[in-house]
C-alpha cells in the first residue's frame, strides 16, 4: 500500500501510523470474537457422541475446518502480539505492514474454515449433494464479498 495515498493533508506521518494502527487493531478485535466461537465449536465436536457416526469425508472436512480456523486464529492474533512485544520500539510502520499481510492471510484461512464448516454441517444434516451445493454457494458469497469486491475496486484504482 502506498502510505502517501492514505495520509491526510493535515496529518503527520506519526499521526497517520497511529491512526492506521488503531484502525487495524479495531478490525482485528471484531474478527477475534468470531474466530474464538468457531474454534471453540470445532474443538468440542470430536467429543460429541454424534461424531462417531460421521464418515471419512466428514472427518476430513472437519479436520480442514479445524486446521484452517486454527491457522486463522494464529495469524489474526499475531499483530496484537507483535504490537505488545515491539511497544515503544519505534516499529509502528513495520507492525502495520506486517499486520496487514497477516490479517489478509488470516481472513483467507477463516474463509476456508467457514466454508468447510458449512460443508460439514450440510453433509451431516442433509447429505452429499447438499454439501457440494452449499460449499460452492458459500465459497462464491464469502469469496465475492470478502475478496472479490475489494480486489475489483483496488484493480480499478479506487
Amino acid at each position: 500500500m502506498d502510505a502517501r495515498r492514505d495520509q491526510r493533508p493535515d496529518e503527520s506521518r506519526q499521526a497517520q501510523l497511529d491512526r492506521n494502527l488503531i484502525e487495524l487493531l479495531n478490525e482485528l478485535r471484531v474478527t477475534g470474537t468470531g474466530i474464538q466461537v468457531l474454534l471453540a465449536f470445532l474443538l468440542i465436536v470430536p467429543f460429541n457422541t454424534g461424531y462417531k457416526h460421521t464418515d471419512d469425508f466428514e472427518h476430513v472436512v472437519y479436520f480442514v475446518a479445524l486446521l484452517s480456523i486454527a491457522a486463522a486464529t494464529v495469524l489474526l492474533i499475531a499483530p496484537s502480539v507483535h504490537h505488545r512485544l515491539l511497544f515503544r520500539q519505534h516499529e509502528r510502520a513495520f507492525i502495520i505492514d506486517l499486520a496487514n499481510s497477516l490479517a489478509v492471510a488470516g481472513m483467507g484461512f477463516l474463509a476456508i474454515g467457514l466454508i468447510a464448516i458449512m460443508v460439514l454441517l450440510s453433509a451431516v444434516v442433509i447429505g452429499g449433494l447438499a454439501a457440494a451445493i452449499v460449499g460452492v454457494l458459500v465459497s462464491l458469497i464469502v469469496g465475492g464479498l470478502w475478496f472479490g469486491i475489494p480486489s475489483a475496486r483496488r484493480t480499478r484504482g479506487g
